[in-house]
């Protein structure tokens, strides 16, 4: 029986471990891999404490930091969790290996996935011109021509982001209109360097070992027509990793899992969420860490006051 299991190697998690250890709760945290979303970014200028590094260099660090603390805390690496059922006042977790295992709290930093396109030079072309977050890449595509897919305000804030950098923008949107808040469209439609193609149904990513285009179908004519580019970036929103606990929480219309971010509480007591599996406002790696750390403190005061 552990006091709490951490679900998810990216900075929420290990943040969340560290802190665990320290507080000398008996915990164990199950991680496929370490570094999350990040792992795929190529240049990383926002980690607080750091200069530059890249997203394989931020997942080597945050394992051995939480790996600093081997005498303090269990790490599953190289599993996912299947399932999380309540059992009595505690949970019981199974793994997709058949692991199991029980514990009196659980704190899901399983983030979430990019939703992806699906067409063809996607993946042979992912992190190589072809990116998923504009906070973070954007000063790496200064001076190139850069596709953003997407018309939601994902979308509309990444043209804001990349606007300083890139030569010229192009905003692909797959419907006639664009779908972000007003405000968020009257700030894009003063950027002189975009354009804005609506009916834009994208067919392939295009280049060799780095982006060089972009191929999309016009949605009413048919009409295929290509774009010579030096970087896409995908803002079609994300899919929160939640599969494994959607049963026991309560989530919003995005399937977030809904938290009380004074504490970082679920619906459900004994389960707390942090980072980008939650419904926090901003999906940022150095609010991920904060979040997760409150989510600790606070199930450490919730283990004192509870009897199991």
């Amino acid at each position: 029986m552990y006091d709490l299991v951490i679900i998810g190697g990216g900075p929420a998690g290990v943040g969340a471990g560290v802190y665990a250890a320290r507080k000398k709760i008996k915990t164990l945290l199950i991680a496929e891999e370490f570094g999350g979303q990040s792992m795929f970014s190529l240049e990383i200028r926002n980690w607080i404490g750091t200069k530059v590094l890249t997203g394989l260099e931020l997942a080597k660090m945050l394992e051995e930091q939480l790996f600093d603390y081997k005498d303090d805390i269990d790490v599953w690496k190289g599993d996912l969790v299947k399932k999380v059922a309540k059992k009595g006042k505690g949970f019981v977790i199974t793994t997709k290996k058949g692991q199991k295992v029980e514990t009196k709290t659980v704190l899901v930093c399983s983030g979430s996935r990019r939703r992806r396109l699906g067409v063809l030079g996607e993946d042979k072309l992912d992190g190589k011109g072809l990116a998923w977050c504009a906070t973070c890449d954007a000063p790496m595509f200064k001076d190139k021509v850069v596709a953003i897919i997407g018309g939601g305000n994902a979308g509309l804030e990444a043209a804001l982001t990349l606007d300083p950098y890139a030569s010229k923008l192009y905003l692909i949107q797959r419907s006639d209109r664009l779908k972000g808040d007003a405000v968020t469209q009257d700030k894009v439609k003063g950027l002189k360097k975009m354009t804005v193609i609506f009916n834009a149904l994208t067919q392939e990513i295009l280049g060799d070992k780095f982006v060089s285009g972009l191929r999309y179908k016009d949605a009413k004519t048919g009409k295929e027509e290509t774009l010579e580019l030096g970087g896409v970036f995908v803002e079609i929103g994300s899919v929160p990793n939640v599969d494994f606990i959607k049963k026991l929480v309560d989530l919003d219309d995005w399937n977030e899992i809904l938290v009380d971010h004074k504490t970082q509480q679920s619906s459900q007591p004994g389960i707390w969420a942090a980072g980008d599996v939650s419904d926090v406002l901003y999906k940022q790696n150095n609010i991920s860490v904060g979040d997760a750390i409150k989510a600790v403190l606070n199930i450490f005061d919730y283990l004192h006051k509870n009897s199991f």
